[in-house]
């Protein structure tokens, strides 16, 4: 029995994912290479990777890294879940321009982002006596972060029945009490998401980091990258390789919790109609 060949779409597909993901594997695969080639494969180790641990710099900047991310995401969910609901109450004609100009730092260019924040950053710091820092990087992740905790919570607002917190009123809540018991509880998915997608972000984040952070303060990309410009060492493809593999880990993790709630809602569109 002859095999049928390939559609061309799916070869395409084929060529795609090696192209893009054969730099990667590459990457990893020397990142356990014995000897510093990039070329010749030498043996297995773990050399690298115990040199990094090793590295001061590298973890100084991976603490930086995790400490503005972390704080990041928080603040982010937080402003960007009750940004989010402020746009839902608000009236068509009002939400549609204003959800258009939140999502303008999600689809703008993140060399503009960049730049136009150190402007600001250096002309209040003019003003107010400080210089680029920790602070100004922590505020520059919060920014660019809050339009995605605001796109991950609008659409479960949007699924959220407004008779629930009517009803909770109605037995005797107050609005706060009707609040964090019923509208918190069903949104929790997206702002879940919400704030794992700025986590991941500011994790991967470089090119804003580099404008905002000055000259006291370097995160991981920021510490790669001018370990690529004095030379390129085997610890940048261990590096590389953690950050993929984390990188990777969250997105599954995105991916699988919104699997689950889109079967969840089917199930509890199956009940309802049964």
């Amino acid at each position: 029995m002859k095999k049928r060949p390939l559609p061309t779409s799916r070869i395409f597909l084929v060529l795609i994912f090696i192209f893009l993901y054969a730099p990667i594997a590459l990457l990893i695969a020397f990142s356990f290479n014995s000897t510093k080639s990039r070329t010749v494969w030498s043996g297995f180790t773990f050399d690298w990777y115990r040199q990094l641990f090793q590295d001061s710099a590298i973890m100084s900047s991976l603490w930086t890294t995790l400490t503005v991310s972390i704080f990041a995401a928080l603040i982010a969910t937080v402003a960007g879940t009750f940004a989010a609901i402020g746009l839902n109450n608000m009236r068509r004609r009002w939400q549609s321009p204003l959800l258009a100009v939140s999502n303008i730092p999600v689809i703008n260019a993140d060399i503009v982002t960049g730049v136009s924040l150190c402007l600001l950053f250096v002309s209040l710091g003019a003003v107010l006596k400080f210089e680029l820092g920790f602070g100004t990087l922590l505020i520059a992740h919060i920014t660019f972060n809050i339009p995605y905790v605001i796109l991950s919570v609008m659409p479960k607002l949007r699924q959220l029945d407004k008779n629930l917190v009517d009803a909770a009123q109605d037995l005797g809540c107050t609005w706060f009490q009707a609040f964090y018991k019923v509208i918190i509880p069903e949104i929790m998915p997206g702002i879940i998401n919400g704030m794992i997608i700025a986590f991941t972000m500011s994790i991967d984040d470089f090119v804003i980091s580099y404008f905002t952070a000055g000259s006291q303060v370097q995160t991981l990309s920021m510490t790669i990258y001018s370990m690529t410009r004095r030379r390129i060492s085997p610890k940048i493809n261990a590096v590389s390789t953690l950050l993929f593999v984390f990188v990777l880990i969250m997105l599954l993790i995105i991916n699988f919790r919104e699997v689950r709630q889109e079967e969840r809602v089917k199930k509890q569109n199956s009940h309802h109609h049964s």
